[in-house]
């Protein structure tokens, strides 16, 4: 490992002039690959995420971060460009410095979700694999930085693809 660089908890680097006090307007990078290992969430849903999926409207979708600061929030996707980033007006906004201030895009068109990475530095995952631009499928893990999420569609939508 570099001589100029310090270690703290969770095996981010820091340079020695950088203090190791509050985030600040740079992202810090990942200790190491095994930081990104992909691990699949079995289908250990609550009842009150289960009752969310349930209730989604045609067009929607809903993201449910399952690991990181913030686990079990839910997000609601029901425009057509919904951004996620470390900068306080992001749609979803993750207040952790190994996301970046405009890290990925979450776009919809029609009932077809895709999320689109915006240059990250940490790079944004789907299902394991690091991403540029990746189809959303129900049941799909998205990783943002620290940040493990599931993508889940309507039902009616859901429904209606599966030609039912």
């Amino acid at each position: 490992m570099d001589e100029n660089r310090q270690t703290d908890r969770g095996g981010i680097r820091r340079s020695p002039d950088r203090p190791a006090g509050p985030p600040n307007d740079t992202t810090q990078t990942f200790g190491h690959d095994s930081d990104l290992s992909f691990v699949p969430f079995g289908a250990d849903l609550t009842d009150a995420e289960l009752e969310a999926i349930e209730a989604l409207p045609g067009g929607a979708a809903l993201l449910i971060v399952r690991s990181g600061p913030t686990a079990g929030a839910r997000y609601l996707l029901d425009a057509d460009v919904t951004t996620v980033g470390r900068h306080p007006e992001a749609d979803i906004f993750f207040d952790d410095v190994t996301v970046s201030r405009r890290h990925a895009e979450v776009t919809r068109e029609g009932a077809a979700f895709e999320i689109v990475d915006q240059r990250s530095l940490n790079g944004t995952y789907v299902n394991g694999e690091r991403v540029d631009r990746a189809a959303l499928v129900n049941g799909a893990e998205v990783r943002i930085g620290k940040f493990r999420l599931n993508f889940f569609v309507s039902p009616v939508d859901l429904q209606q693809a599966q030609g039912r």
